[in-house]
């Protein structure tokens, strides 16, 4: 999973506000703030449709590139805030991690199958969650959990406990 994480450009901010992230967004860039491992937090601007795209692909874990800093650090996406419409990403959170620390995120969830309850008259499936929280370690988080709907008959249900997860050391 490491190597196939993205890499996205960043650059320091020195002022930060409402206005200021007005004129940042104006110009095709996205305020965000990167946190945490006992370091002060840092305002960044990152390029927009290059960060939307990966964060829309549901990827949740990025390389922080500064120009002639190096390596860059991991972060995992912690936040997102949208316009009053809550369409539009307007500001990105980002939280310093580890490579061996385990850290709790959503994973979406991806139902296989088709329910053979859903052939009797009248009976709808009812999903009022499409993603689940797991605590793992940052390398193994997985892009989306299955779970397999095709023995779900009508009144029967289906609860997180019963998701079998992909990673021995996932816990829900």
């Amino acid at each position: 999973m490491l190597q196939k994480t993205p890499t996205l450009k960043a650059f320091p901010r020195d002022k930060t506000g409402s206005r200021y992230c007005q004129r940042i967004r104006a110009k095709g860039q996205l305020p965000a703030v990167v946190y945490g491992h006992k370091q002060n937090p840092e305002a960044i601007v990152l390029d927009f449709k290059e960060a939307v795209s990966h964060i829309n692909k549901g990827e949740k874990v990025f390389r922080l590139g500064f120009e002639g800093k190096g390596e860059g650090q991991v972060v995992l996406l912690k936040d997102l805030q949208f316009d009053y419409l809550g369409t539009n990403i307007v500001h990105a959170d980002f939280a310093r991690v580890d490579l061996n620390e385990r850290v709790r995120t959503r994973v979406s969830v991806h139902l296989i199958g088709e329910a053979k309850g859903l052939k009797t008259a009248g009976a709808i499936l009812m999903h009022p969650t499409n993603e689940v929280v797991i605590e793992c370690v940052v390398t193994e988080i997985p892009e989306f959990i299955e779970l397999n709907i095709a023995d779900l008959d009508v009144d029967q249900q289906i609860t997180v406990a019963q998701a079998k997860l992909p990673g021995a050391n996932m816990k829900m």
